[in-house]
């Protein structure tokens, strides 16, 4: 299972989303990319407002915060 985390420093929701995916993690083995969408001008304009962005096998699962018990939940699927 992949996992795409898009994020940028200095963002503290970033941080918790993190959090909550190692968590998981610890639990349920996934593959696990975090994406700076401040290295990529394109991403920066189109999530800048909207982080931190949770894909799950390329599809948006989260947006803003990361629920911990609903992202086991798909994960386990």
């Amino acid at each position: 299972m992949r996992v795409e985390l898009f994020s940028k420093p200095d963002c503290c929701l970033c941080d918790r989303a993190k959090e909550v995916l190692e968590r998981v993690r610890s639990k349920v083995a996934f593959d696990l990319e975090i994406r700076d969408i401040s290295e990529d001008p394109a991403l920066l304009r189109e999530y800048g407002e909207q982080i931190p962005v949770v894909f799950i096998e390329g599809r948006k699962a989260f947006k803003y915060h990361v629920d911990e018990w609903r992202l086991l939940e798909r994960l386990k699927r």
